[in-house]
């Protein structure tokens, strides 16, 4: 059996279908704190958005109007399309507020453990930051 503590780490990119994968990127890093590297593609068609251990992979098709956000299929809110996990729920809300993103839900305690809140991306997608307040 393994020790949880030695088994390799897991994670997870999204990968969300842009219009403008500049202009997206560049929300991410100016707006959320993430920060690139490069862009693929020439004109530029790819970037991955990284902060602290997330990956969230952008792509710009040669068609527009393909993004898919769940909120055009959820538009209560009902649905995410990405919940990050993250240590001091209270800290990033007050670092977004003070950088102007649109707060689509703002910070509580859910029934489910979790202290969390909504943004929302200049696409539409929907990501929940939150915390774990049960231990």
């Amino acid at each position: 059996m393994v020790n949880p503590a030695q088994a390799a780490r897991w994670s997870i990119a999204p990968y969300f279908i842009v219009d403008d994968v500049v202009a997206t990127a560049n929300f991410y890093r100016d707006k959320l704190g993430f920060h690139y590297e490069r862009f693929w593609g020439e004109p530029p068609a790819f970037c991955m958005v990284k902060r602290r251990g997330i990956v969230i992979m952008l792509s710009q098709f040669d068609k527009t109007g393909l993004m898919r956000p769940n909120s055009k299929a959820a538009p209560d809110g009902e649905a995410w399309d990405a919940y990050i996990w993250v240590e001091n729920a209270d800290a990033l809300y007050e670092e977004f507020k003070s950088r102007r993103v649109k707060i689509a839900r703002d910070l509580c305690d859910q029934p489910y453990g979790c202290r969390d809140f909504d943004v929302e991306d200049c696409n539409g997608y929907r990501l929940c930051f939150g915390q774990d307040i049960e231990g």
